[in-house]
């Protein structure tokens, strides 16, 4: 007996938007029962790895790109009059862009509220477009891998929006900024691997953020924070040349660890202009002196313990 089709429909399609939306969608063959419950799953996970099996050398083929495609739009197109929770999107095959923004325009039409991106364009970088970021219901949105985010600062209307994240994403400093004076109720931001226009100086700055997580991999040559009600802190990767404002005075704990490269610097002998040229992180743990509970990785101890020293034998 299949105890699994009796079910309610939204027990199953509960069960359906844990999968991926090819796999959700070949459950239909299973009988008639399932026809139509993908149009009604609340989830949907968009793959293209999943469709086109590079393995297989399925995504060199223009008809397999093209099947992938119209396979998204009848998904959506059967979905286009019910409500959608959360959206992902991974797209790591060169296809029509116009048609990918038209598959987000639909899902932000329906009151998603977690849209997750990842898009390479071999070409280029891929450029959001503004009207992706007028969103009344978007609560998280996590952008990932090529995607250039620098010229919707201007127009961006996120209300509700808790938790971004970007990785390995492009943007100004300066329209960084002005990205999250625009996020009201912004709680968690996370930044890795984030590639900065210009370099000269990040400013982290949100009076509601109380999780921060930032991975650097690029040389900054300043580094602020303006984080009053910042609760949980977690930074790791290269240091910054300068940390000129670290405003963290509600900060509970937080972790530092800093990269390898900057360690092997200051082991190196006769070399104080390092140590100096890091000196400045000592503005960051000023900036947290207050925190009750502070955990730094071993390197990230060798390296202040190097960086104490050097000091002490040159001054």
């Amino acid at each position: 007996m299949d105890h699994i089709s009796n079910l309610p429909d939204g027990v199953l399609c509960h069960i359906l938007s844990f999968l991926t939306t090819k796999e959700a969608a070949l459950t239909s063959i299973l009988a008639k029962r399932w026809l139509n419950l993908v149009a009604f799953v609340p989830c949907l996970t968009i793959d293209d790895t999943v469709f086109l099996h590079p393995e297989k050398g399925k995504r060199d083929r223009e008809d397999m790109r093209q099947s992938f495609m119209n396979f998204v739009e009848r998904v959506l197109a059967l979905q286009i009059k019910f409500p959608l929770k959360r959206f992902s999107l991974n797209c790591f095959t060169v296809v029509d862009m116009d048609r990918v923004d038209g598959w987000i325009s639909s899902v932000l039409a329906r009151g998603v509220s977690d849209l997750d991106l990842q898009i390479i364009n071999n070409e280029e970088f891929y450029q959001l477009s503004p009207k992706w970021f007028e969103c009344s219901t978007l609560v998280s949105l996590k952008i990932s891998f090529g995607i250039d985010i620098g010229w919707v600062a201007g127009s961006v209307s996120l209300p509700l929006l808790k938790t971004l994240v970007l990785d390995w994403v492009m943007v100004s400093p300066t329209d960084f900024v002005t990205l999250l004076h625009a996020l009201p109720s912004l709680d968690e931001l996370v930044l890795v691997d984030v590639m900065w226009k210009d370099m000269e100086d990040v400013t982290v700055s949100s009076a509601s953020l109380k999780t921060l997580t930032i991975k650097l991999n690029e040389w900054l040559y300043a580094l602020s924070f303006d984080t009053p009600s910042l609760v949980h802190f977690e930074y790791s990767g290269l240091v910054a040349l300068d940390y000129p404002v670290v405003n963290m005075g509600n900060l509970v704990d937080a972790q530092i660890n800093f990269s390898e490269i900057h360690i092997k610097q200051l082991g190196e002998p006769d070399n104080p202009e390092d140590a100096l040229r890091f000196s400045n992180v000592s503005k960051l743990f000023l900036g947290m002196r207050n925190v009750p509970n502070l955990s730094l990785l071993p390197i990230t101890l060798q390296g202040l313990s190097m960086l104490i020293f050097v000091f002490t034998h040159t001054n």
